[in-house]
Order: C-alpha cells, then sequence, then structure tokens
C-alpha cells in the first residue's frame, strides 16, 4: 500500500501536541491592525487550540502527526 500524503498546507499552519491536540496561530493578525482594537491584538499572540471538530478536519489532511 503507497503511502498517504500530507497536505503542505497544513503540515505548515498547524502541530499535533502530545496529548493529540491540534495548535494553531491565532487569526486575523496578517493585516489591518489599525483598525483592530488593542485587546484584540494582545489575546490573539501566540497559538490557541482548536475545537473538536476543526482538529478533527485537520488530523485527516496530516494522516502521520499523530
Amino acid at each position: 500500500m503507497p503511502k498517504m500524503k500530507t497536505k503542505s498546507s497544513a503540515k505548515k499552519r498547524f502541530k499535533v501536541t502530545a496529548s493529540g491536540k491540534v495548535k494553531a496561530t491565532q487569526a486575523g493578525k496578517q493585516h489591518g491592525m489599525i483598525k483592530r482594537s488593542n485587546k484584540f491584538i494582545r489575546n490573539a499572540r501566540g497559538t490557541t487550540l482548536l475545537c473538536k471538530a476543526d482538529a478533527k478536519i485537520v488530523k485527516s489532511y496530516m494522516p502521520y502527526a499523530r
């Protein structure tokens, strides 16, 4: 059986933690920071864990990241 392919865009954007959760960067910080509040910018630092439904989709893109 040949190997399954990993989606290249997913492997660049997501990491799977040791407990199997999917970690991603916070959304909404690529451009347009002037119109965003300071609270939004502060709260969108670092990374976040995806919800269960989104994590299931991302894991299907990365069959070997488990």
